[in-house]
């Protein structure tokens, strides 16, 4: 299956509120569900929609996920015609990062001319979804748009004083556009997910920054829609989205994969997510080990006892050690006797033995990479 859409996954979302957790890498790149990252999901969903030349616009942080994306041959994206193209900033301002989406589109431009597909798929990587880009372009055929837009109704992505908000008819046409509104008026949140034909967002990104505009949504969306220059739509996501944009909101979207129905929403089975490759041993657990409701990944050693958490590949949990309700990424050390609670370890993190570190679940501690506490 070949589809006639190219992909490009923006990476330059704003991560303040994510503070520990990406100050070294960007939000794309974060570790999830036990041996993912974000960026997975986005490329594993193109992948499985048929997409095969697909770019990414890279911005600060990004070795980690270079080093996550390789040459993109666990996503079957390393041919020699199309596959996987890496956008890094060197053609933005000289402040060595896009202002927004728009500057970055249009620092790019150069790939959306050379790409031969007529349709272009346009993502942000702060958010978890799944969505089937074929049913979007069918969607986008049948209501002869020239833009679509993806949303959600669901109430957990919306954001006060943050975030996107459309007004949308019974035709799906979108009328409005609220942008970082105190209190959203509208129900449908965007969750940064666009569809248009490849050749007219070339055109718009022309007239828009020759007018001086830098933001995609904010400016040059809401000045198309005030002047109803384009036909506007909009798509519903079928399904639940995760907004990572804070400690929280990534702590409890991990929380949310330890229900199986939840995981179905993740991992369907005739659409596989694909990840980089790491050899371990399958993970081993020791006599007096306890082990509920819990993700574990390939090469752990697991002596303690674990219940409701996350855990990344390498880690070890010794005798003694009681872990509830937390996030432990790559390769921590977790000591003997150590008490740990609704807490998020970094990579490569130690809590030394006899140690205790016990938060609230609405308010999780963060453990930077590389500390030993």
């Amino acid at each position: 299956m070949k589809s006639d859409i190219v992909g490009l996954i923006y990476t330059g979302e704003n991560s303040e509120r994510l503070r520990d957790l990406t100050r070294i890498r960007s939000v794309a790149a974060l570790p999830i569900l036990g041996r993912y990252r974000i960026i997975d999901f986005m490329l594993s969903n193109m992948v499985n929609s048929g997409i095969h030349n697909v770019g990414i616009i890279l911005q600060q942080n990004y070795q980690s996920l270079l080093d996550q994306l390789g040459s993109g041959r666990e996503w079957d994206l390393h041919g020699k015609r199309a596959g996987l193209t890496l956008l890094p900033p060197f053609a933005a301002s000289e402040h060595s990062y896009y202002t927004g989406l728009l500057d970055a589109l249009k620092s790019n431009l150069s790939f959306l001319r050379r790409s031969k597909e007529r349709y272009i798929a346009v993502t942000d990587s702060g958010i978890l979804y799944s969505i089937r880009f074929e049913e979007l372009l069918a969607e986008h055929l049948k209501n002869e748009a020239d833009i679509t837009l993806v949303y959600t109704k669901d109430r957990d992505a919306r954001r006060n004083g943050v975030g996107r908000y459309l007004g949308i008819d019974e035709n799906c046409v979108v009328k409005h556009l609220e942008v970082d509104p105190s209190i959203p008026r509208y129900e449908n949140t965007y969750i940064g997910v666009f569809l248009v034909r490849r050749e007219m967002l070339i055109d718009m990104v022309d007239r828009a920054t020759s007018q001086g505009f830098h933001h995609f949504t904010r400016e040059m969306l809401a000045r198309f829609l005030q002047e109803g220059t384009y036909k506007v739509c909009g798509y519903q996501l079928p399904l639940k989205p995760w907004v990572i944009d804070s400690v929280q909101a990534y702590y409890h979207a991990n929380m949310d994969a330890l229900d199986p129905t939840v995981r179905e929403m993740f991992f369907d089975k005739d659409r596989p997510i694909w990840t980089k490759l790491r050899d371990e041993m399958p993970t081993r657990y020791a006599t007096g080990a306890r082990v509920s409701n819990s993700l574990v990944a390939d090469g752990c050693v697991i002596e303690g006892t674990v219940e409701n958490s996350i855990i990344f590949r390498g880690v070890t949990i010794r005798p003694g050690a009681v872990v509830k309700g937390c996030i432990i990424m790559q390769d921590a050390l977790i000591s003997r006797n150590v008490e740990i609670e609704n807490c998020i370890m970094d990579k490569q993190t130690t809590i030394r033995e006899g140690g205790r570190l016990v938060s609230t679940a609405a308010y999780p501690t963060v453990v930077p990479k590389n500390l030993t506490i």
